[in-house]
């Protein structure tokens, strides 16, 4: 999921469990123009740290441990990731949301979009 700094979602990509979010990551910043690109570690790599710098942002996320050379990153700019887990916790008030009733990935992307949409009316 992808939101921008007031906080409500813009763009979601639903992949298979056991897929890696980082694998999807690319395609959910095609096309946006931004400063920058706030991730948690799961999302350190090399691969998608380019992509961004070729999006003419800055890639803000700590380095994971298993990397040699650690990458710095502001902290201050950082802290401000809190966002998109207050706009999961705003799209987990959805009771559906968060048991995942459906049992297709279609009919529950419908539901995120809907639930999006409510949560951009508020």
């Amino acid at each position: 999921m992808v939101c921008d700094t007031s906080g409500p979602p813009l763009r979601f990509k639903l992949d298979a469990g056991q897929r890696h979010d980082n694998l999807a990551a690319k395609a959910l910043l095609d096309g946006f123009e931004t400063q920058a690109v706030l991730a948690d570690k799961a999302y350190d790599s090399n691969d998608l740290r380019q992509a961004i710098a070729d999006m003419g942002a800055e890639a803000v996320s700590p380095s994971t441990r298993s990397r040699k050379n650690p990458i710095p990153h502001d902290r201050g700019i950082y802290k401000q990731r809190n966002l998109i887990e207050r706009c999961f916790n705003k799209l987990k008030h959805f009771r559906r949301f968060a048991t995942r009733y459906d049992r297709r990935a279609h009919h529950f992307l419908a539901f995120i979009h809907l639930a999006a949409s409510i949560i951009w009316l508020r």
